[in-house]
This record gives structure tokens, C-alpha cells and sequence, in this order.
């Protein structure tokens, strides 16, 4: 591809995935699939990678992640982030009706919009150009997230009308349905689930590492001017949304104004009973004067504005019988325990069964089989035990986990400092569909058009009984299955075929070693090269690699250690996949052996562009300094690494003392 196509290609896919964003943000109407939109994405970022010069700032490739962090900055807000007065009943809202009633001499026009239960956040616009995202904070000061509010799709990058000077509020919250995802995942690995979506939004949106918030699918509401130069004079509340929604933003979804208490209320009680079907949580309902001139004669107070008010629904909890405790597999061997309950209504649907995470979650409530137990929808979406009515109890027996796996029979293993237990047989039937559904994904084999449904036809009609069996099917036996055919068929044979080719690196992350995630998965792929070598290493081997400690090493040996591993690699290898690595060949040799650690802002050079310079001339980048690391490649504004360099004696280089090192 030339420079002119590849400018002109580059233009056509970001004008062409701003316009599907807006479609599934702002108008609610996607006409692609996720996957397609995926598909864009990715032929974008690889254009902008061969021909750097064509990158902007602006670019929807900045979304992605891939921006660590030192530290926060701190943010001072030009114009306060306040809080708001709560009120909890109808006659609190009515008292505060009366109120701006008798100050403005008048009824009111009054905006009732959902209070989203999310975290604030204020974004700044220079020339329509999305400049800087801070958080709340105290209201006075913030902190720097530009990079992680970049990663959320829901904010234009660049706005439709190029305003000097715009800053907004908004509300970034995690959608229950990622919530939800987010939760699975962890519980799988048994990590500590978040006990709710505003949690989640708030932890995502201050990692370090804007990767991470990139893949947490957050998103956003926004529903104020802060402040704005050089735009059209605006008089209310609602025309201001309307003016935001012109501009590309998501505004809050209903923003009706009302002058009387009755329907006010109405719409407050409306809001309720209808919160449990939102994508989103709310825990309440905002009231806003609507006129920008009966909010001058309102006023404010030094935290809260008296223009408006909070209504707060109270939690809704319920009392029922614990039926059973049950337990599910996952796809790493994770022994989930659940709770049958008998069905009780609740935040607007029938509960009869919730979350108990794992033996550890069920000790400290003692909970168990046959007590009457206080249920609520954590965040509105997963049924969640707050506590044990003791009083009630008919059994003295506490729960125990299971010792053997309930699907497979084999023992059931709970190692040191964690909280899951776990069933070791990797050939366990309750974690093959899971696997094979990592395993086909995009990360790892990417084996496009084997969803979920098809895997499990693929296990139901015997087909397959681990991911090696993939590569021996034929179309015939896949176009007679449910919802298939023969176009079907040949095009998922021939994804099967092609996902031969995926490399080292993307075999040992579909293989789902515990521990083994995507970069670390690169890593043992570059540092080994084989299948065949990593199979044979050992703990201490293994804990040389930078992103390998003590408890990931000792996890990839117990996996290679298994005759059914060594089954499943000779099964792969027999089918033509590749097991070596399949990285770019390394330009020379003159950085072997040394580990680089980049921290700063290097002159005329993103630091993804140096990393491509070390490790094609044999070095290893790692995140973090320690004793292993060889140098610190230090840029201008460096932080804590720059100090933990200096104590550890690490030799801290320039970009050009490292150009010199490879010429």
C-alpha cells in the first residue's frame, strides 16, 4: 500500500468508526455487529502502526489504551464540581418546592433527570478538541484521567462545532450487562468481585495502566456546561442538553421539566419502578431548576447549589428461604457457590437465586442451607445475601465445599492465600465449553464464527472433546447442525485453518494457563520459542522472564506436568499448528540479554515505538523497575521509577544513548 492510499484508508476507517459510534452511543441504533465494528478497529491501528505519520491525536485508536501512568496530576476546576442536598421523601421534595417558590416570586419550570450512580467527572474542549478529563474529587481539585476517559467510546474525541473553549460535567458508570461480565471473570479466577457497578466504574477509571480501563467497557452521561466560550447563548437547562447532543455528546436519556409537585413526583416514582430494566444503575432522581435566571436568584451555597436537589430511593431488601447451596464449574476449574432461594420479588423481578462467591464469603455471613436470609440486588443487577435472620434457624450444619468436582469426580484443590476452590482435571466436561470458547477468541486463536452456539453444538453431538479435536472436523459434519449449513460450515473450516497460523504467543494464551494472560503469554513465547522448550522448563527457569514471579512459574510447570497436557500439545502439533514463535525476526543481536524499563516522555518518540526498537534489536521492555532490569530509558517528567532506578543502582540512558547502543 502507498503513503496516498494509506492516508486516504486511514481517514475513510476513523470517519467511518466515529459514525458507528455515534450510532450505538448517541442514536442507540447500531447497524454493525461488535465484531465488525472490532474488525475497523484493528485494520486502523495496524495502518496507523505502518505509517505513524498519518496518526492523530484525535484518532479513535486512542481508545484502545495501552498509556501507564506514573501518577495522577492534580486538576484545580475552573468552575466547582458541587455536590447535591438529598432528600428521601415526597414532603421534603414538596418543602423544597415551596421554598424556591416563595424566593422566586413564581412557579418553576423544573428538570427531573436520573442520578446516575456512577463517578463525576469534568471534560475540557479546546477548538472542539477533547484537551483533558478529571475526576470530582473534593469539588475544588481533581485528578488527571485524560487517558483513561479517552478509552471510554462514549466521548467524542473531536466535537461537531469547533467551540474555543467548552467544559462539561458528566457521570462515567460501568452498563450492568459489563458489570456483570466483569464479576464472572473474576469470580472464575478467583479474584474478589466488585460489589457493584459505580465501584467497578470508580476502580476502573483510576488504574494507571489505561489498558485496563479500555477493557472494562465503561461509559458515560453527560448533563452540564461547566463553563463555555464563543458558543450560542443558552437559557435553560433542557436547551443546554439539546446543544450537547448537537455537539456529539451522550446527554442524560430523559430530561422532561415539570412545574407542579404532582408531576414531579410522578416521574420520580416513574423512574423507580422502571430502574431494574435500565442498562444503567440510578439510585435516585435529580430536580434542577430549569432557567438559567431562576438559578441566578437561587444561588449556591460554598458545596451544594440551592437550584437543586437529590431524591435517593431507599435499597430495596427482601427476606426469603435459602433453599440450597449449589455449586458451578467454570472455565478454570473455579467452584462457584450459589443459592437457591424460594422466588421473591425484587427491584422489579423474581429472585430465586444469588451470588455467594465463594466459601470464604459464605463463612464470614454463616450462612447456610434452609436459612432465612435478607437479599438485594447489588447495583441492582446481581442478587446479592446481606445477612442471616439467626432467629429463624432450623439447622445446625454449616456448609462445606465439595471435596470432589461435581462434574468430573476428580479431587477438588484450594491453594495457599486463596479464596477459590478449584477442580484440577483439565479435561473436566463442565470446563470444556468454557475453554474452547477462550480458546476460539479473538486474543488467543481467533476463530471467527465459533460463538458460543456452536461450541455447544460441536460438544453435543460428540465432536469435539478438547480444542484439538477443532482442527479434525470436516464442513459435512458441521453444516447439519442446528443453525448452520454449508456456507456456515465452510467458512468456520477455513477460520480453523487459518487460526493454524496464530503463533506461539496466541496458542499459550488460548491454552489458559492459570495466570497466563495475553502479555505474558508474548513474553513466553519471545524468551522460549517453542512449545517444546517452555513444556520442559522449570520454576527457576521460568521466574528469569521479567513477567513471570514465583506463583505464575509454579503454575505453568503444574500445567505442563499433566498427561492430559501433553496429550492436547501433540494432538495441536500433529494438526499443523504452529508452536514456535512467529515474531518479526529481530533486526540484530546488540540488546541481548538486557531488560529495558522506559518511564518519562522521550523527544520525537512514543515509548510503544521504542519498545519496537529493543526488542527488534533483542532486548526485553518490562512495566516495572526491579534488580533484573539491565536500563532505565528516561524521558522528560519522570516519576517513581526514575527514584526506584536510582536506589537500586540501575543505569538510567537517554533515547540517545540507546539509538548509539544499537547503531
Amino acid at each position: 500500500m502507498t503513503e496516498l492510499q494509506a492516508e486516504k484508508r486511514i481517514e475513510e476507517l476513523s470517519s467511518l468508526i466515529d459514525y458507528h459510534r455515534k450510532k450505538y452511543y448517541l442514536e442507540d441504533s447500531p447497524e454493525i455487529t461488535d465484531d465488525e465494528f472490532d474488525s475497523l478497529m484493528h485494520e486502523l491501528k495496524a495502518l496507523e502502526a505502518e505509517f505513524p505519520k498519518f496518526y492523530k491525536p484525535t484518532s479513535p485508536s486512542t481508545r484502545v489504551g495501552g498509556y501507564v501512568a506514573e501518577k495522577f496530576e492534580k486538576v484545580t476546576h475552573k468552575v466547582p464540581l458541587k455536590s447535591l442536598n438529598d432528600v428521601f421523601s415526597p414532603d421534603e421534595v414538596k418543602s423544597y418546592l415551596e421554598k424556591c417558590e416563595a424566593t422566586l416570586g413564581h412557579k418553576a419550570p423544573f428538570v427531573v433527570e436520573y442520578k446516575i450512580d456512577g463517578l463525576s467527572v469534568s471534560l475540557e474542549y479546546e477548538n472542539g478538541l477533547f484537551v483533558r478529563g478529571a475526576t470530582r474529587g473534593d469539588g475544588q481539585i481533581g485528578e488527571d484521567i485524560t487517558e483513561n476517559i479517552k478509552t471510554v467510546s462514549a466521548v467524542p474525541l473531536e466535537l461537531n462545532e469547533k467551540i474555543p473553549y467548552l467544559c462539561v460535567r458528566g457521570e462515567v458508570y460501568m452498563p450492568k450487562k459489563a458489570f456483570a461480565l466483569l464479576n464472572e471473570k473474576r469470580d472464575e479466577n478467583g479474584e474478589t468481585p466488585f460489589a457493584n457497578p459505580r465501584n467497578a466504574a470508580a476502580g476502573s477509571l483510576r488504574q494507571l495502566d489505561s489498558r485496563i480501563c479500555a477493557s472494562r467497557n465503561l461509559s458515560i452521561f453527560i448533563f452540564n456546561i461547566q463553563d463555555i466560550s464563543g458558543g450560542p447563548e443558552i437559557k435553560s437547562h433542557k436547551d443546554s442538553l439539546d446543544y450537547l447532543k448537537k455537539l456529539g455528546f451522550v446527554v442524560s436519556p430523559s430530561y422532561d421539566s415539570f412545574t407542579s409537585f404532582e408531576d414531579i413526583m410522578d416521574r420520580i416514582y416513574r423512574f423507580g419502578e422502571n430502574r431494574s430494566s435500565l442498562a444503567f444503575d440510578i439510585d435516585g432522581a435529580v430536580i434542577k431548576a430549569d432557567l438559567y435566571s431562576d438559578r441566578e436568584i437561587l444561588g449556591e451555597l460554598p458545596h451544594v447549589p440551592k437550584w437543586a436537589i437529590a431524591y435517593k430511593y431507599p435499597p430495596e431488601e427482601k427476606t426469603t428461604k435459602l433453599i440450597s447451596i449449589e455449586v458451578n464449574v467454570g472455565r478454570t476449574g473455579v467452584i462457584t457457590p450459589f443459592a437457591v432461594l424460594e422466588p421473591v420479588k425484587l427491584a422489579g423481578s423474581v429472585v430465586s437465586r444469588a451470588t455467594l462467591h465463594n466459601a470464604d464469603f459464605i463463612a464470614e455471613r454463616d450462612i447456610r442451607e434452609g436459612d432465612m436470609v435478607v437479599v438485594r440486588k447489588a447495583g441492582d443487577i446481581i442478587p446479592e445475601i446481606l445477612k442471616v435472620d439467626k432467629n429463624h434457624r432450623n439447622t445446625q450444619v454449616p456448609f462445606e465445599m465439595p471435596k470432589v468436582c461435581p462434574s468430573c469426580g476428580e479431587k477438588v484443590a484450594r491453594e495457599e492465600n486463596e479464596a477459590a476452590y478449584r477442580c484440577v482435571n483439565p479435561e473436566c466436561p463442565a470446563q470444556l465449553s468454557r475453554s474452547l470458547e477462550h480458546f476460539v477468541s479473538r486474543d488467543a486463536m481467533n476463530i471467527d464464527g465459533c460463538g458460543e452456539a456452536q461450541i455447544n453444538a460441536l460438544i453435543e453431538n460428540g465432536l469435539v472433546k478438547d480444542a484439538a479435536d477443532l482442527y479434525s472436523l470436516k464442513a459435512e459434519q458441521i453444516e447439519v447442525l442446528d443453525r448452520m449449513g454449508k456456507k456456515s460450515a465452510d467458512n468456520l473450516i477455513n477460520a480453523i485453518e487459518k487460526s493454524k497460523e496464530a503463533g506461539l504467543s496466541r496458542l499459550l494464551h488460548a491454552l489458559g494457563i492459570r495466570h497466563v494472560g495475553k502479555q505474558t503469554a508474548i513474553a513466553l513465547s519471545k524468551f522460549f520459542g517453542s512449545l517444546d522448550a517452555l513444556m520442559c522448563a522449570d520454576v527457576e527457569l521460568l521466574s528469569q522472564i521479567d513477567d513471570v514471579g514465583e506463583v505464575v512459574a509454579k503454575s505453568i510447570v503444574n500445567y505442563f506436568s499433566l498427561e492430559s497436557t501433553k496429550h492436547l500439545c501433540e494432538k495441536l502439533k500433529s494438526a499443523g499448528v504452529i508452536t514456535e514463535d512467529n515474531t518479526a525476526e529481530k533486526k540484530s543481536s546488540k540488546l541481548d540479554g538486557s531488560t529495558f524499563v522506559i518511564t518519562g516522555t522521550l523527544p520525537g518518540m512514543k515509548r510503544e515505538e521504542a519498545a519496537a526498537i529493543i526488542e527488534e534489536n533483542g532486548g526485553k521492555v518490562s512495566g516495572s523497575v526491579s534488580k533484573k532490569t539491565s536500563y532505565l530509558l528516561c524521558g522528560s517528567d519522570a516519576g517513581s521509577k526514575l527514584t526506584k532506578a536510582e536506589s537500586l543502582g540501575v543505569p538510567v540512558i537517554s533515547l540517545d544513548d540507546l539509538l548509539n547502543m544499537i547503531s
